[in-house]
């Protein structure tokens, strides 16, 4: 190996984002944000690092594993790259933005580093793009974050876009109804992500039945919300399952062409929530395009109580595996000699210029050779075809 191509090897799970994807994922993050902007969610940046303890506390404490950490030369304190941006916008809204009113609607789009991949999104680099709504603990506040979602997604062309929605506190609700011990319980939360309802079998008695048949209700939400009305829940987890149905049925509602599944037995991924939560895929993609749910956050930031919050992450790389082809920009090769006052005028129409520097004997071919499919000529753009625009 020379040496140039050491210099290009980079650690596993990063890697550079060269054009186009580059520029495409820019775009997919400004029509994002601005959709979210659309509906009155202001936009924050919090910085890529921050000190350890404050990126563990709260929604960030099941993060721990996955951050990288460094020690301040200045301070001498253990700082820490962020791995998720969701615990920064909860210490800003309780921290910075404790006096603002009620509901707190914030966006935000940066880069996240983790310490390791998984088998779905082995990148450990990449960009997370979000909204956060904070203050209100209602099924409207719910309903709305979803369909900001739905509605962003939709407007960058996700084809068979659908939800699932889950509901982590359900299976905790049941085992406390039926007395199981944290060790069993830990069980059948484990069984129930694994979807093994053979490692459930040892249980016995309503529990049993219950927690099988609430494995066998995920799927469509319809199918998933009949087993479980026929279920004689605790009365805890039955508001559980009336919350999210209430979800639901108002999702339905606004986008009926929306596939929605239900997963009531779900909770791996979502330690720190605190009511229903939910899923974003693509009908031809295998990874998942963001989640989001409820959790709470207190006055220190850390999660412990008192204020409640819903919001959404969406990954942009994966968001960019299941787009079609976003239309290039138009690419507009000016001569040497051509005015500068025209490039100016045409940028703002919506042409990328690309200048040329020295005068050349073939305009058309130094066009094609820069990227360009059209080219400045006489004061009128006329297509590397030779045909007029």
């Amino acid at each position: 190996m020379n040496e140039y191509s050491q210099r290009a090897l980079l650690p596993e799970g990063l890697h550079d984002e060269i054009m186009p994807t580059a520029e495409a994922e820019a775009r997919i993050v400004h029509a994002l944000t601005a959709c979210f902007a659309s509906h009155g969610y202001d936009l924050v940046a919090p910085p890529l690092i921050e000190f350890e303890e404050s990126l563990l506390s709260g929604p960030g404490a099941v993060r721990g594993a996955h951050m990288f950490r460094l020690m301040d030369p200045q301070g001498q304190a253990t700082l820490a790259l962020r791995s998720d941006i969701t615990p920064q916008i909860a210490r800003i809204a309780a921290t910075r933005l404790a006096r603002a009113e009620r509901p707190l609607r914030l966006a935000y789009s940066g880069q996240v580093l983790r310490v390791r991949g998984n088998q779905l999104h082995p990148e450990r680099q990449f960009t997370q793009t979000g909204a956060e709504l904070v203050g209100v603990d209602t099924t409207a506040a719910n309903v709305e974050v979803i369909l900001l979602a739905v509605e962003a997604l939709n407007a960058l062309g996700v084809e068979g876009l659908s939800v699932d929605l889950i509901q982590p506190t359900l299976v905790p609700a049941i085992c406390d109804a039926f007395g199981l011990d944290a060790d069993t319980a830990l069980k059948v939360r484990t069984a129930l992500d694994a979807k093994d309802v053979g490692a459930l079998s040892g249980l016995g008695g309503d529990a049993e039945h219950v927690l099988a048949r609430l494995l066998a209700a995920a799927g469509p939400a319809d199918a998933a919300f009949n087993v479980l009305k026929s279920l004689n829940l605790p009365a805890s987890a039955a508001q559980k399952c009336a919350d999210l149905w209430d979800v639901c049925a108002q999702i339905t509602a606004a986008v009926p062409d929306l596939k929605v599944t239900v997963d009531p037995g779900e909770f791996r991924g979502f330690r720190y929530h605190t009511g229903v939560c939910f899923s974003f895929f693509a009908a031809h993609g295998h990874r998942e395009l963001g989640r989001g749910g409820r959790y709470l956050i207190d006055s220190a930031g850390n999660g412990s109580g008192g204020e409640s919050a819903t919001g959404f992450t969406i990954a942009t790389d994966s968001l960019l595996r299941v787009l079609p082809d976003l239309t290039p920009p138009r690419r507009l090769f000016m001569p040497f000699d051509a005015a500068a006052d025209a490039g100016a005028k045409l940028r703002s129409e919506g042409w990328q210029t690309v200048a040329g520097l020295e005068p050349v004997a073939d305009d058309f071919a130094e066009a094609e050779r820069l990227g360009c499919d059209h080219v400045l000529r006489d004061s009128e753009v006329v297509s590397c075809g030779g045909r007029k625009n």
